[in-house]
């Protein structure tokens, strides 16, 4: 794969969390969550994304997300549960895109706000449409996920780097 070749992140927040007396990372989905997850996962598998690779945090909350949103994708890419996207500033993620391999062309990344959020402003440099629009207007709600492009290395991704092509959250 060239690296002159757009590559994606898409960068996805878990769904709606429960909050039983457990840890914060123990924390599970709640009902609600596990039907947006679905959801998100259908409209991520619409937008034809082909994922060569997932990040996905390790909290509960995450892989439950990503458990039940990858079962509409029409195949699944290879999962790497990565403990540093657990409470991760927006550098700390850039860290994680930068030491992806060269061969992954477009990477999900299920995580958690405020990084999340974070991240999808600071690397959209540019918009497509009124992505950036709605993007500011609702927030980065749970089960919202945001699709940015850049051409170049993984090494490359910084501030600014990307155009966001498309944003989506669930309905209120």
């Amino acid at each position: 794969m060239s690296v002159a070749e757009p590559r994606r992140i898409v960068l996805f927040r878990h769904a709606k969390a429960d909050w039983p007396q457990v840890t914060d990372h123990e924390r599970p989905l709640a009902d609600r969550g596990r039907k947006d997850a679905a959801e998100a996962g259908r409209r991520l598998a619409d937008t034809g994304v082909p994922f060569d690779l997932a990040l996905c945090s390790t909290a509960v909350r995450t892989r439950e997300t990503w458990k039940l949103a990858v079962q509409e994708f029409p195949h699944r890419p290879k999962t790497v549960y990565e403990e540093r996207i657990y409470e991760a500033s927006p550098g700390e993620l850039i860290a994680v895109f930068n030491e992806t391999p060269d061969d992954a062309q477009n990477v999900l990344l299920i995580g958690h706000n405020p990084g999340v959020q974070g991240l999808a402003e600071i690397l959209a440099g540019s918009a497509e449409d009124d992505a950036r629009e709605r993007m500011d207007r609702r927030g980065f709600p749970a089960a919202a996920f945001a699709v940015l492009s850049f051409t170049g290395s993984w090494k490359s991704v910084e501030p600014g780097v990307a155009t966001l092509q498309d944003y989506w959250a669930p309905a209120e």
